[in-house]
């Protein structure tokens, strides 16, 4: 199919408008494009990606799901897709697009991370420090990683070592004691002399 320079200006449009974070703009746009061309899979997965912004989780599995009947190995919106399935609460079926990805691309690291943050809500924590082990085999210095491997840790009761991954993911930035100081995982160890000095 050759490019269209009229949908291809429209389709600059909305990309700016998404990135200026006027999201109904830029859908409004992505939907003038798709009315001319409902299989324009770039669009379908930028509109997915902005309704999801939006929380409308629903709507944007809809531009997803459209999406992979065009193309279903789609890498980057069945990342999209896992990803609206696990803020929508859908823990089974974002697991099951994880594991889909990951049967052709075992080390793929995006779907990894949406695993191993799936399982963590699943309370499957032995399987999720798993999947943290295998991204931080590529990323030893990754935070949000090192972050949910010491929740998992922590609710598997190996606090020594839970504070040792959390010390090195609050090293990475300050954004990971304060979310240690917010997080429910971290409660049981309000009265751990360690944990009070690393959140200090």
């Amino acid at each position: 199919m050759t490019s269209n320079p009229k949908i291809n200006s429209i389709l600059d449009e909305a990309n700016r408008l998404f990135l200026l974070g006027k999201l109904q703009e830029a859908i409004s746009y992505y939907d003038k494009i798709l009315e001319e061309n409902p299989n324009h899979l770039g669009c379908l997965n930028n509109k997915g990606y902005a309704l999801s912004k939006l929380k409308d989780y629903d709507s944007a599995l809809q531009c997803y799901d459209t999406a992979l009947k065009l193309n279903p190995n789609d890498l980057p919106v069945l990342v999209n897709k896992i990803s609206s399935l696990r803020k929508n609460g859908d823990l089974v079926s974002a697991l099951s697009n994880c594991d889909r990805i990951l049967e052709s691309n075992p080390n793929y690291n995006i779907a990894l991370y949406h695993k191993e943050r799936i399982l963590l809500s699943m309370k499957k924590f032995e399987a999720s420090v798993v999947c943290c082990d295998k991204i931080l085999e590529d990323y030893p210095k990754n935070g949000d990683v090192l972050f949910d491997k010491s929740c998992n840790l922590v609710m598997l009761s190996k606090l020594d070592e839970a504070l040792d991954n959390l010390e090195i993911s609050i090293s990475q930035g300050i954004q990971y004691k304060i979310k240690a100081k917010k997080s429910k995982f971290f409660e049981k160890l309000n009265d751990n002399q360690r944990f009070q000095s690393l959140i200090s």
